[in-house]
C-alpha cells in the first residue's frame, strides 16, 4: 500500500511539472526592416473591438455613426501618445532623459546600423491618462456629456485591455513571478523558469469586467457608474496581480509596492468617489 501511495505521488508530481513552454516568436513575419508583431495585432484587434461595440451602443442611442469615426481617431491618437509618454516617464525615464528622441522616432541607429524598433514600451496607466484628456477635448468640441462620453468608453477600455495583454503573453513580457502551479508557464525566451502567466490573468479578468461593465449598460446604469465601476474593478486586479508579476523597472526591486500599484491606487479611490456620488444622485432623485 505504502509503495502504491510513492507511485502516486510520484506520477502527481510528474504531472504538476508538465508545464507550458512558451517561446513563439514575437513576430508573425519581417521583411526588411519591417516586422509584424503578434502585440500589434493585438493591438489592432483591441480598437476594431471597441470600435464594433460602441458602433451597437451608438445605434441603440440614435446617435450619428460619423461621430464615432471622429471619436475613434481622438481615442487612437490619446491611447498611444499617453501609453508612451506613461512608460517613459513612469519606467524608465533615466534612459529617456538622455536619450529623448526615442520617445517619438520608432527606430534606433547602433554600431551595427539602423534598426527599427517600434514603439518599445506603453504603459496602461498613461494610455488611461490619455484617453480622459482626449475624451474631454472631444466632448467640449461636439458639447456632448463628458460622463457620458466616458461611460461608454468604459465599457469597451477592459474588452480592449484583453487584446494587448494577450498581445503581452505572445511578446512573453509582463511575465509572472517564478512558481510550480501546474498551470505555470515556461517562457523560453526569457528563461527556463515556469512563472505565472499574469498577462493572461489580467486578460481573463478583463473580459469579465467587460461582460459586467455590458450588463450594467443594458441595465441602464445611472451616470458616472460604470466609469466608476471600471476604474475600481480594473485597476484592484491590476493591484492584486502586480503581486505575481515580475517588477517591470530595476528601481522598483527595493520598494514595497511597485509603480503599476501605486498608480493603480488613486485610480481606485476616483472610481470609489464615483459610485458614491451615483449612489447619492439615485437615492436623492428616488
Amino acid at each position: 500500500m505504502f509503495t502504491f501511495m510513492q507511485h502516486c505521488c510520484v506520477f502527481i508530481e510528474c504531472y504538476m511539472m508538465m508545464f507550458l513552454y512558451w517561446g513563439i516568436s514575437p513576430e508573425i513575419f519581417h521583411i526588411g526592416g519591417f516586422a509584424l508583431r503578434y502585440y500589434s495585432v493585438g493591438f489592432m484587434l483591441a480598437f476594431i473591438s471597441a470600435y464594433g461595440v460602441l458602433t451597437a451602443v451608438f445605434r441603440r442611442e440614435r446617435i450619428a455613426p460619423a461621430l464615432l469615426d471622429r471619436l475613434l481617431i481622438y481615442i487612437v491618437a490619446g491611447t498611444l501618445v499617453g501609453a508612451r509618454l506613461g512608460h517613459c516617464l513612469f519606467y524608465d525615464f533615466d534612459w529617456y532623459k538622455e536619450h529623448p528622441w526615442e520617445i517619438v522616432l520608432p527606430f534606433r541607429w547602433g554600431a551595427d546600423g539602423f534598426h527599427f524598433t517600434g514603439y518599445e514600451g506603453l504603459a496602461s496607466h498613461g494610455g488611461a491618462i490619455g484617453i480622459l484628456v482626449t475624451a474631454w477635448l472631444f466632448a467640449r468640441r461636439y458639447q456632448m456629456s463628458y460622463t457620458w462620453l466616458l461611460d461608454r468608453l468604459a465599457m469597451v477600455v477592459p474588452l480592449a485591455g484583453c487584446f494587448v495583454r494577450i498581445g503581452n503573453f505572445f511578446n512573453s513580457e509582463i511575465i509572472g513571478i517564478p512558481t510550480k502551479l501546474p498551470w505555470a508557464v515556461v517562457f523560453s525566451r526569457v528563461d527556463q523558469q515556469p512563472r505565472h502567466p499574469a498577462q493572461l490573468y489580467e486578460a481573463f479578468c478583463y473580459l469579465l469586467i467587460f461582460v459586467f461593465l455590458w450588463y450594467c449598460y443594458k441595465r441602464n446604469a445611472r451616470p458616472g457608474i460604470l466609469l466608476g465601476y471600471l476604474l475600481v474593478l480594473v485597476f484592484s486586479a491590476r493591484f492584486l496581480i502586480e503581486f505575481v508579476k515580475e517588477d517591470q523597472s530595476a528601481f522598483e526591486h527595493a520598494w514595497l509596492l511597485n509603480m503599476g500599484q501605486l498608480l493603480s491606487i488613486p485610480m481606485i479611490a476616483a472610481g470609489i468617489c464615483l459610485l458614491f456620488a451615483g449612489w447619492y444622485r439615485k437615492k436623492t432623485t428616488a
